[in-house]
């Protein structure tokens, strides 16, 4: 019956919420301090932020640290994971007097690589500016009005981590000012754990975790990571895929040689690489790894009854994207991010444009993405691309060949596997899983989406392992936010929605 009835609200959503609540009072907050909440994001956001950049990364937590002592959290520390030379978490919490549950709140401040020269003009990764509207349809730069006239929502701050995910952090802790400003008290002991090398493949949390697993329990993990729904509408997730990266490297002769003195007899490791690659899928995309499918754990009767009420958006992405035909054969995208997926995420070979010239490359590199959905092991998965690789008969070693092995073997090819986990996923019938539901859709007057899986990743399946407790994704940026790429963006109205969100779940009763 409980799912029944959970199935029913799916289908219909709830009204709108009365004005006098406290989403209101938060808005109304947001709306007299925008200009305060913008300049200290984008000092937050001017900060470097790669994982592997220590001193940069030492100056994000500082940032962080100060952040929350500013709104008066206790306990304010930085989470070491024993590891010399990794980043660090940024760790507060708040004790609510008489609280019987406590809610941990994750988001990562660390970000993607950067390459400036691939970004706008006049725009950089790490000097934050503002733009009238989306780059992509035209909008320009753009100075804030003076202090204490309105800000246009739909205009966009870029910076690298505007959305991921300094947007999680950032909107955390300014749903708690909220709060706490207008006089609200949340009803649950709240932690805050923000982690810095989500981005590198989050190689050293498990440690980090089972270092300070009695700091870090808790009753339920919320996730403020990802984009809402194409559509525009609020969504909850309840799972996410695991990740694991592959870097190829193909072989060819110990030195770039002359394309007319070798041509027609040096093999081109390119061109071995291309064929290896093309390999992999069919022209659907389906991928054609022996095995790659075989390990999924099916959806519930209750999680493909939620994937049935995520509103038809496919046509639209297409067309916002320029694509006249997708993979999956007419599967829905919805559908698609349920299931594994292998992404060539780059390829390089020599060189091309200005700097191109006439030579048979000595190697070729690819780096291979492979999501996992809940049933797959990373490492398993790996196993079945090397497999294939060794199918095509490809001598695969997971170091540089020597002279002998290059001798030996005409096909070799280096695989070196990095950093990777598992993927995770939640209820959605649980109790409080329906607590976090109802706060959330009484924030918006649009039935909310109930996603089991998202399409991204995060390393919630360590969560599990070394503090377990539910753990559901909330995130509140813009679909359209380009992270990870150039020219990343947060849509204001995105933030300034999040706020009510967030706060809206620190107050669950």
């Amino acid at each position: 019956m409980k799912k029944l009835l959970l199935i029913s609200w799916l289908m219909c959503g709830f009204q709108t919420p009365p004005t006098d609540t406290p989403q209101a009072k938060v808005r109304a907050y947001r709306q007299s301090h925008e200009h305060q909440l913008l300049a200290e994001y984008s000092q937050f956001l001017a900060i470097p932020n790669v994982a592997s950049d220590m001193p940069n990364i030492g100056r994000n937590a500082a940032f962080i640290m100060d952040m929350m002592k500013q709104r008066g959290l206790a306990n304010v520390q930085l989470l070491e994971s024993g590891v010399d030379n990794t980043p660090p978490a940024v760790f507060g919490e708040v004790r609510t007097p008489g609280a019987t549950r406590t809610i941990t709140f994750y988001a990562h401040y660390d970000g993607q690589p950067v390459n400036p020269a691939q970004w706008a003009p006049g725009i950089q990764p790490f000097a934050p500016v503002f733009l009238n509207g989306s780059l992509e349809k035209g909008a320009k730069i753009t100075a804030l009005p003076a202090s204490g006239q309105p800000i246009d929502p739909e205009w966009r701050l870029y910076a690298r981590a505007a959305a991921d995910d300094k947007a999680g952090v950032f909107g955390l802790l300014a749903a708690y000012e909220a709060l706490t400003k207008t006089g609200q008290k949340p009803t649950a002991n709240l932690k805050f754990f923000f982690e810095g090398e989500e981005e590198a493949g989050s190689p050293h949390l498990g440690q980090l975790m089972a270092r300070h697993r009695e700091l870090l329990k808790t009753d339920l993990w919320i996730i403020c990571d990802g984009p809402v729904h194409q559509s525009g509408r609020k969504q909850l997730s309840f799972g996410v895929r695991g990740d694991v990266n592959l870097h190829l490297t193909v072989y060819g002769a110990r030195r770039p040689l002359h394309s007319g003195h070798y041509g027609n007899w040096a093999p081109n490791p390119a061109l071995r690489l291309a064929k290896l690659l093309a390999s992999l899928k069919d022209d659907t995309g389906r991928v054609l790894v022996e095995g790659f499918y075989d390990d999924v754990d099916p959806l519930t009767e209750l999680e493909r009854q939620a994937l049935a009420t995520v509103p038809e958006y496919d046509e639209e992405i297409k067309k916002e994207l320029w694509l006249a035909q997708t993979d999956g054969g007419g599967q829905k995208l919805v559908e698609m991010i349920n299931l594994p997926s292998l992404n060539i995420n780059g390829m390089q070979s020599a060189n091309v444009g200005d700097m191109a010239a006439n030579v048979i490359p000595a190697t070729a590199t690819a780096v291979l993405d492979l999501r996992l959905v809940r049933g797959n092991d990373q490492a398993r998965q790996v196993q079945k691309v090397v497999a294939h690789l060794e199918k095509q008969g490809y001598f695969v070693t997971a170091t540089e060949p020597t002279e002998a092995e290059r001798l030996a073997h005409p096909l070799i090819c280096k695989v070196e596997k990095k950093s990777g986990y598992n993927a995770q996923r939640t209820k959605l019938d649980l109790p409080i899983a329906k607590l976090v539901i109802a706060a959330v859709q009484a924030t918006t007057k649009d039935r909310l989406i109930l996603h089991p899986t998202s399409g991204g990743s995060l390393p919630l399946y360590l969560f599990e392992q070394h503090v377990p407790a539910p753990t559901i994704s909330v995130p509140i940026v813009n679909h359209d936010n380009n992270q990870h790429g150039e020219n990343e963006n947060l849509r204001l109205q995105n933030l300034w929605d999040g706020l009510e969100t967030l706060a809206a779940v620190m107050l669950i009763k």
